[in-house]
């Protein structure tokens, strides 16, 4: 991984922002807003929100976050994407789904371990699960009993452990890697960056190698796929500023 901010590595940001056609995509929380303790509790700086509306207006552009869509829509401060998607890529913009029962059994057995064991909340979002345990007195017992219950699962699923958290999806749904692909595809685009800090935001950076993607992890991580990284997620204003700077000149 490379310091995106090092003079060597802007070039690529002066390619997204001077193609004819180009998409910027984000995830939410942790890259366009910081993490908080509670879910309800995320929101983008005001900096960041005045930045991200200009980025809209200058781009198209895409939210592609674990939240539910409606939950993630409402987090924009007057920022217009263009996109939308929710649940890891499962919940497209202006589909019409109907939550799959695969996650009936893990849904019964993750409420009932909640009720059980304290600090731990499970948050459905329909299309995916996320059991949370970053309030369990006992972390490290909290966590082996949820991968315990989840490995005991007559029915397959995908679990992606993230940030003190356990999200649960089917195993066959499209991924933010597949919903990036679409969006490229039906923007024609010839360029397009995708920043992200999460698990699940490596199905973006694990697509196979191309110079018309610029992938940006927030934080540096020996272990992810991601090609750029920043150092920490208050820098993504200085991404947005440099984005919408380069384009402005254009």
């Amino acid at each position: 991984m490379r310091y995106l901010f090092e003079k060597e590595s802007l070039d690529v940001l002066a390619q997204v922002a001077r193609a004819k056609r180009s998409l910027l995509a984000f995830d939410f929380d942790g890259t366009l807003a910081p993490l908080v303790e509670g879910p309800g509790d995320a929101w983008m700086r005001g900096s960041t929100g005045e930045l991200f509306a200009r980025a809209c207006e200058l781009f198209p552009t895409a939210v592609i976050s674990g939240r539910r869509r409606e939950d993630v829509a409402m987090r924009m401060a007057g920022a217009r994407p263009k996109y939308v998607i929710g649940n890891h890529g499962l919940e497209p913009e202006g589909a019409a789904l109907t939550p799959t029962k695969v996650l009936d059994e893990a849904r019964f057995v993750l409420a009932h371990l909640a009720r059980v064991i304290p600090g731990l909340e499970l948050e459905d979002k329909q299309f995916s699960l996320s059991m949370h345990y970053k309030h369990a007195p006992r972390q490290s017992e909290a966590r082996t009993a949820i991968w315990t219950a989840l490995e005991s699962l007559e029915t397959p699923l995908r679990v992606v452990p993230g940030i003190k958290v356990f999200n649960v999806l089917p195993l066959e749904g499209p991924t933010k890697g597949d919903a990036l692909l679409a969006l490229v595809a039906s923007e024609a685009a010839e360029r397009s960056l995708y920043a992200g800090d999460d698990v699940t935001d490596e199905d973006v950076f694990r697509l196979p190698p191309s110079d018309r993607l610029v992938s940006v992890r927030v934080g540096e991580a020996a272990d992810s796929a991601a090609t750029f990284f920043l150092r920490e997620q208050g820098e993504i204003d200085e991404l947005l500023r440099h984005l919408i700077a380069l384009r402005e000149r254009r």
